[in-house]
Formats: C-alpha cells, sequence, structure tokens
C-alpha cells in the first residue's frame, strides 16, 4: 500500500491507497453471479463466461479467485454458489447498479444506461452512492410533478426522442 500523502495520484494510485480487496473485475463477476442467483438460482461458469462475454477459462480463474477470497464456494463444473459474505457483497453491487442505473436513466432521460453504468459504478464509495439514491428518490418524485412535464417534453424535444 501507497502512503497517503496529500496530492493527486493516478487511477491506479487511488486504488492502491484504498487497499480494495476486490479488483473491478471481480465486482462484475460477483455482481453478475448474484444476480443470476437471483433470477434461477443455478449459476455454471459457462452461463458466467457467456453472460459477461469472456472466455470459459477466464470465468474458471476469476471463480477460483473469489472462492480463495470466500465469496464463493465452487467445485469443477459444478454449480457456483455465493457464500454469506459473497451474498451480502453481491446485494450491495446489484444495489450500487440500480441506483446509478436510476439515476443517470432520470438525468438522461433515457430507459437503458447499461454502459455507462457498468463504466462508473466501480468508481463511487459508499456515501456517494446512498447521495445518490437519496437525489434520485428526491428527482424521482419531483419529476412525476405536473411543472416538470414542459420540462421533459422540451430535454426529450432537443435530444431528438
Amino acid at each position: 500500500m501507497m502512503t497517503k500523502v496529500n496530492g493527486f495520484y493516478t487511477l491506479k494510485g487511488y486504488q492502491m491507497n484504498e487497499g480494495a480487496e476486490l479488483t473491478t473485475a471481480m465486482e462484475d463477476y460477483l455482481e453478475m453471479i448474484c444476480r443470476t442467483s437471483l433470477e434461477s438460482g443455478i449459476v455454471r461458469v459457462s452461463d458466467l463466461s457467456k453472460m459477461l462475454n469472456v472466455k470459459p477459462s477466464s470465468a474458471t480463474k476469476m471463480v477460483q479467485h473469489l472462492k480463495e477470497l470466500g465469496y464463493v464456494n465452487s467445485e469443477k463444473y459444478g454449480q457456483i454458489e455465493l457464500t454469506e459474505v459473497g451474498a451480502s457483497a453481491g446485494k450491495y453491487l446489484l444495489y450500487r447498479h440500480d441506483v446509478i442505473s436510476r439515476f443517470l436513466c432520470i438525468l438522461n432521460q433515457s430507459e437503458n444506461e447499461l454502459e455507462q453504468v457498468e463504466k462508473i459504478e466501480h468508481f463511487l464509495n459508499r456515501k456517494t452512492v446512498e447521495n445518490i439514491s437519496k437525489l434520485t428518490q428526491r428527482l424521482e418524485t419531483e419529476w412525476n410533478q405536473p411543472k416538470h412535464n414542459d420540462i421533459q417534453a422540451n430535454i426529450k424535444k432537443n435530444n431528438g426522442s
């Protein structure tokens, strides 16, 4: 870990200062394992590799890393199951994804902001996610008020929607 001093760092420098256990890639896998587990109950490496558009060998390696860290249990050619720690972390990752997605959809007046969410979700801390959630709830409430209908129409008109 780097010695923390005041000033600017590269992205890698900030990440090293945080000392996070999970890399952004690990978060992506854990989030997908949790999502799939909640939707279908069964998660296999082959499913995971298809959903994340990676090679099965890459998914196998990542599942092994997550297993070593105590986030999942798995057997070769078997089902991947979340541990208690993995389920807790995965649920937070799904929550964070949902908060950012809802916020960006309101901000951009769109139905889907998946690519942007995937690009930025790893870089926001819990406090920021909580504050975005509060702001999003407020915007959702206020945005549905009659006074905003004209504003919504103008935004859609200017965006070519």
